[in-house]
């Protein structure tokens, strides 16, 4: 009947159903009031990004939640837009400058903007392009950049509400410093790594006095930066000098000895050196006793002037020179081998500097308190629970985030500067003139904003916030952020807090969080180790479907998943599986065929079982998709049309198929066609492109799968008996392939099969299931009795709950053979008891279980022990 190709291309049909759905506007998400909204904003990728393996799984389940909620008749809108990314995408422009033989300090700042904007419009659809090579079913009408227009105006309108409400400030804080990147960088960009390392003891004079002081510390070049020691107030070795001064050796400069509760008088020498412009902690003890902060170090990590001979030195080679000249002088003590946590760029893993500087903060803790409160209470909801762990960690321990970057390519501060008086205006655009003085000499600060400053915003801006838009009263607050365990601390909780702050409501009820892709052996794809996999060349070798099958099975929330060729290979043969089958089953559809005339009357017990198994399978995954099990929910659609489907239906049904004349021929083609369609709207989400070109050859009245109903349970296909009955002819076909399999019997050679079942009940499922023993389980004649009587001594026996099964074959048995395999099976009878019996003497087990379970363990000893007797039965007549 149908045209289905032989075999099945994703290159012929993944563009072009792609293209299909979007002329269609299917992605599109109109709103519908008579609709319930479902919301997911992508997590936007960077524009100098490349679709890795990440993005491919982190799309890839996105997109199987909204294209299930849309088959589930919610509006669904799933809003993509990508992130101008400030420090990434600078460090790309000014590496290319590079290899023009220009810097951007030699263009100025607007050549520079001119150049991004141009680099953005090159490559900035690149990952967008990807993505729909992916299937991903966005709403690319709706698509949104972090800094056009509408989103740049919501980033400043947050920048002067913080600030109005004295939550942004600008002040001199240590910061970490990225020499490499050149700008400041926010806590949670700071990757600490375990490195091998000393620590240097030094001697420090006490002036007029024969006495010193021993300090240690891992970074010696910092020292000339020190304007104090410090020992604690209860220290009795020391106390006798506090007051005083030492000399700081190298630059010969009397700094005090001073007492503050921040030393450990049980770590070192209970001396610590303070160097309040380089470290964190010095920089509190130095507010606390108002002392001076000398940074001795440049931005690209030279020392500057201030380190006086060391001047100009890159910071490694003037420790080395430190340490050197500090033996010299017989002031080093001895050096310790010491492993610490280092502090790295996660940009591009260059040590960071903490250093002082003049930069702009949010104070979190007022921001804090509710998106802590907003988990705790369960409005938003982390899937797996155990990553609010992470996230409360941060956020009760968070300090404030500093949000100033000096960088060109971002959104740059809206604080202006009298150059006349020095007053500070913060605006949404430049005063024309100073209401301080009146000049008009102003000029707008230099620095950009932190890039997650405006994706912290990403669930409401991109709706139209500030602005009361249609798309934000409907659409938000969103559903479900999609998101790696990674940026919990970077993106997730700012998003929380923002949304609170600014909308007063929370920005989505669900946070899915989803683990990394590894390799085969289980590493983390790297440059380094060179075992990163390129989606786009699966795409191409397997198709897409292949990759989201792969990326998708197996896979549970929250957990890591190891991706090989293995894994698409055997995707790309189950896709071949379904091809193969829904070109068989089109192929035995008649022209003008007309379901309305089917009578479910007629229905056999195949089709019964098929039909209410896809009924409960359709609950089961509707119900593991709902708690975002979403690889468990794949499994069972996998194993249903595998199993159940291609290897059992399609051969159970194939004699009334090829049988013209066959009464329920007719009922065969509906059930083929209902339960291949539901399974393919059941796999769909997860396999898009093949399920719609199987689906557009069904017999069925929608338009496309996308927007056809999601499949529900029907009491009217609940067979339960029908289920069971067909269990037990399905377990008797299996048993008589084993015993064929084993004793290398061919299919051509057909045997008699004998059935002893003593209960009027399995003697009728045996009846109903005749047809099927002969065609699947290659028996020339069936033969059903209640007893034993007349079997021949030389037959092959398989025992089964309430049935035994018989197979005279006659000369072709090796009595030997037939012998060693009940052996066998009575030696894992025994292993079966005796287990049921250990457990059914364990008083423990039996007062503490259900009732239910205990009652099932004495059904299972009842049965084991039914089969343990027919088996030893059956090993003495073979061995007479």
């Amino acid at each position: 009947m149908s045209n289905i190709a032989k075999t099945y291309d994703p290159k012929q049909v993944e563009d072009r159903i792609y293209s299909e759905w979007m002329e269609k506007g299917y992605f599109h998400a109109k709103i519908d009031k008579e609709k319930t909204p479902f919301t997911i904003v992508i997590p936007p990728p960077n524009i100098t990004g490349q679709l890795h393996m990440g993005h491919a799984l982190d799309n890839t389940l996105q997109d199987i939640l909204i294209r299930w909620k849309r088959m589930q008749g919610y509006c669904a809108l799933w809003l993509p837009g990508t992130d101008h990314a400030s420090i990434a995408t600078e460090a790309r422009i000014v590496e290319t400058m590079a290899k023009e033989g220009i810097t951007k300090e030699q263009i100025g700042r607007e050549e520079f903007l001119k150049r991004a904007w141009k680099w953005k419009e090159l490559y900035g659809g690149r990952i967008v392009e990807q993505l729909k090579k992916l299937g991903s079913s966005c709403d690319w009408e709706r698509e949104r950049f972090t800094m056009d227009e509408g989103l740049s105006n919501a980033v400043k309108e947050v920048f002067i509400k913080l600030y109005r409400k004295g939550l942004i400030y600008r002040g001199e804080r240590i910061i970490n410093w990225c020499p490499k990147c050149n700008t400041s960088i926010s806590d949670a960009e700071v990757e600490h790594n375990e490195k091998q390392g000393h620590f240097w003891h030094f001697k420090y004079p006490v002036k007029d006095s024969n006495e010193y002081l021993v300090i240690a510390t891992t970074r010696p070049e910092t020292m000339l930066g020190d304007t104090a020691v410090a020992v604690h107030p209860d220290d009795e070795r020391y106390k006798h000098l506090v007051g005083k001064t030492v000399i700081l050796p190298l630059v010969n400069r009397e700094i005090p000895i001073i007492a503050d509760e921040y030393v450990d008088m049980e770590f070192g020498t209970g001396v610590v050196k303070i160097t309040p412009a380089h470290d964190p902690n010095d920089f509190e003890v130095g507010l606390r006793h108002n002392l001076p902060q000398l940074k001795v170090m440049n931005d690209d990590a030279t020392m500057n002037e201030l380190a006086g001979q060391y001047s100009g030195m890159d910071r490694y080679e003037a420790r080395k020179q430190i340490v050197k000249d500090l033996e010299n002088l017989d002031l080093l003590v001895k050096v310790e081998d010491h492993t610490h946590n280092v502090g790295e760029c996660y940009r591009c893993n260059t040590v960071v500097e903490p250093i002082i500087s003049k930069q702009w903060f949010v104070k979190m803790e007022p921001l804090a308190k509710p998106a802590i409160e907003a988990v705790k209470n369960g409005s938003i909801k982390f899937v797996p629970e155990r990553f609010s762990k992470i996230y409360f960690n941060w956020m009760e321990n968070i300090q404030d985030w500093c949000i100033s970057r000096q960088l060109w390519w971002g959104h740059r501060i809206p604080a202006y500067y009298c150059l006349e008086c020095g007053h500070m205006m913060v605006e949404h655009q430049m005063p024309d003139v100073c209401p301080e003085c009146n000049s008009t000499r102003i000029k707008q600060d230099e620095d950009t904003l932190d890039t997650w400053f405006s994706s912290a915003l990403w669930p409401f801006s991109t709706l139209g916030w500030p602005e009361e838009t249609e798309d934000l009263k409907y659409f938000y607050p969103t559903d479900v952020l999609v998101t790696g365990y990674d940026i919990i601390f970077f993106w997730v909780a700012r998003m929380i807090f923002s949304a609170l702050e600014h909308t007063g409501k929370i920005p989505f009820k669900y946070v899915f969080i989803h683990g990394i892709v590894r390799d085969a052996q289980g590493r983390k794809m790297s440059k380094s180790l060179g075992n990163g996999i390129d989606p786009l060349e699966i795409i191409d070798k397997y198709g897409t479907d292949a990759l989201r099958f792969a990326l998708t099975i197996g896979t549970s929330p929250g957990n890591d998943m190891r991706f090989s060729d293995d894994k698409v290979e055997f995707s790309r043969n189950f896709a071949n599986k379904i091809w193969n089958a829904s070109r068989f089953v089109l192929m035995n559809f008649d022209d003008n065929i007309d379901f309305s005339k089917v009578n479910p009357e007629k229905f056999t017990i195949a089709d019964k079982w098929i039909l209410s198994r896809v009924n409960s399978l359709s609950k089961e995954v509707t119900e593991n998709m709902e708690k975002f099990e979403l690889g468990i929910a794949l499994q069972k659609v996998y194993e249903f049309i595998w199993d159940e489907f291609c290897d059992w239906y399609i051969e159970l049904v194939k004699p009334r198929l090829y049988d013209r004349e066959s009464d329920s021929r007719l009922e065969a083609q509906y059930t083929l066609n209902y339960v291949l369609g539901t399974s393919m709207k059941l796999l769909h989400p997860y396999m898009p492109f093949i399920t719609e070109e199987i689906y557009s050859h069904l017999i069925n009245e929608d338009e496309s799968i996308m927007i056809s109903k999601w499949p529900l349970y029907e009491e009217k296909y609940n067979f339960e008996e029908e289920e069971n009955k067909m269990q037990l002819i399905m377990n008797i076909i299996k048993s008589i392939r084993n015993i064929r399999a084993e004793m290398n019997v061919p299919p051509s050679r057909k045997a008699t099969a004998i059935f002893v079942a003593p209960a009027i009940r399995e003697q009728e499922i045996l009846k109903e299931g005749e047809g099927f023993f002969k065609t699947l389980g290659y028996s020339s004649e069936i033969i059903i009795q209640p007893d034993k009587s007349g079997i021949p001594s030389d037959a092959v026996t398989s025992v089964l709950a309430g049935v035994e099964v018989f197979i005279p074959l006659e000369d072709l048995i090796d009595i030997e053979k037939e012998i060693e395999r009940l052996e066998k099976e009575k030696e894992n009878l025994e292993k079966e008891l005796d287990r049921v019996n250990k457990k059914l003497s364990n008083e423990g087990f039996i007062s503490k279980a259900p009732e239910k379970v205990v009652n099932a363990e004495r059904e299972k000893k009842e049965k084991y022990q039914e089969m343990y007797e027919k088996v030893l039965e059956r090993l003495n007549s073979l061995k007479k």
